[in-house]
């Protein structure tokens, strides 16, 4: 977040001493309040650009074998922008090479789904997915695994046929 600000600082110096530049070669023909309304449009300009290239950074870097199951999109009304073009803040993750099976209950998988949102912390999240009977819990304390290996103390959610989130955990081999 520093670093967008100082980023966004060295825009609006660089919008305004362009400007300046270019009403001095044009022999001060250009009205001076120019200067500061460019620095200003470079600022927005960069704030701008930083917040629509969030995602896509973002998920350049996730590690191998994570796949993004969901987007959460937004617009709000002092960034008129995004009526345009929604702005993508927050996404889900799942971690492919954690998917778990047993053998003894072959619907029933574990995965790791990692939330990403801006200017958010990283959040993990251990999920059970029933693909079967289309249902997944949340892992927390006070769950356990009976000898047979299912889940006890599970509050499951049964979740619609189009959940990316089961669909993926479901999809892992």
């Amino acid at each position: 977040m520093f670093l967008e600000l100082i980023a966004v600082i060295f825009a609006g110096m660089a919008g305004g001493g362009l400007m300046a530049i270019i009403i001095k070669f044009s022999g001060s023909r250009l009205p001076k309040w120019l200067t500061p309304l460019a620095a200003g449009g470079a600022m927005i300009a960069a704030t701008v650009s930083s917040e629509y290239s969030w995602y896509t950074r973002t998920a350049d870097t996730l590690p191998e074998g994570f796949t993004i199951v969901e987007t959460v999109e937004t617009n709000a009304f002092y960034r008129p922008w995004t009526y345009v073009v929604p702005l993508t803040e927050r996404f889900v993750a799942l971690d492919g090479a954690s998917v778990q099976t047993n053998a003894a209950q072959p619907d029933l998988r574990l995965a790791q789904v990692y939330f990403y949102g801006r200017w958010s912390p990283l959040n993990r999240l251990n999920v059970a997915a029933d693909c079967n009977a289309r249902r997944r819990a949340a892992l927390t304390d006070g769950i356990s695994f009976d000898d047979a290996g299912a889940i006890e103390g599970a509050q499951w959610v049964n979740v619609p046929d189009e959940d990316a989130l089961l669909d993926g955990i479901c999809e892992v081999q």
